[in-house]
């Protein structure tokens, strides 16, 4: 591994799948040396990794709870080891959890907030301290937060916070040369999207858009790659990545 740090590199949390995987591909693909953390899956996690390799990139996985300040210090300090820094902070991990707020399940919701509230909380507070002049820290939300479909009220509830969040710290940041921004996707044909969804109910979501299709995991990985990279000038924004969903 190349420990230089003039080498630009990313940690991408949940980057074992999804979209987190094609996040890290994409940035490897940019030239950039990745960290795929994963919380549970390993397995999957080196998957991601050897392909990275196998490309030609620079990449290793780090484990951990994302909620986990203690975890996500030792993930910090074993990418920059490893690779000399961090520039770029992408946080994809995350959990969706669906119900009416009339029934919701109370332990669902702290087990939902405790991942995507707190867990890019903890990943961005390092990030704050860690990204090096001229990274980006990039954040996510969900296009539900604006449609506000019913059953997603306590998703949207820790996206909104994660929008919150991203706008904060993009401004407490001043001087320091860091963009802190947000993607919002729309339906992206991934696991977490995809699960417990008939065939009627995928038909519907992607002819919502004007492009009348899902996104692709690849479709959100091109946007992350303008903000860590060539996107210098936007900053403290939220970024619709949903085909034109209204």
């Amino acid at each position: 591994m190349n420990t230089s740090t003039t080498n630009r590199v990313a940690l991408v949390t949940g980057g074992s799948g999804g979209i987190g995987r094609a996040v890290a591909e994409r940035l490897a693909q940019d030239g950039l040396a990745v960290a795929v953390q994963y919380a549970g899956n390993k397995a999957r996690a080196e998957e991601t990794v050897e392909a990275i390799i196998a490309a030609g990139g620079k990449a290793l996985a780090v484990g951990g709870d994302v909620a986990d300040e203690s975890a996500m210090s030792a993930a910090f300090d074993a990418v920059e080891s490893a690779f000399g820094g961090v520039d770029v902070v992408v946080n994809t991990a995350g959990i969706m959890i669906l119900g009416p707020i009339a029934t919701f399940d109370l332990a669902d919701l702290d087990r939902m907030h405790r991942t995507n509230i707190r867990g890019t909380f903890v990943v961005s507070q390092r990030a704050a301290r860690s990204v090096r002049p001229g990274g980006a820290i990039v954040n996510f939300s969900t296009s539900v937060v604006r449609t506000q479909l019913p059953a997603y009220g306590a998703y949207v509830a820790s996206k909104a916070a994660v929008e919150g969040l991203t706008l904060t710290l993009a401004r407490e940041l001043r001087g320091r040369d860091i963009t802190v921004n947000a993607v919002a996707p729309g339906p992206t044909a991934t696991p977490l999207f995809l699960d417990g969804k008939d065939d009627a109910t995928i038909a519907k979501f992607a002819k919502a858009t004007p492009l009348e299709r899902l996104g692709r995991p690849e479709d959100i990985a091109e946007v992350v790659s303008f903000l860590a990279g060539p996107a210098r000038w936007v900053n403290g924004q939220i970024l619709y990545a949903n085909g034109g969903l209204a």
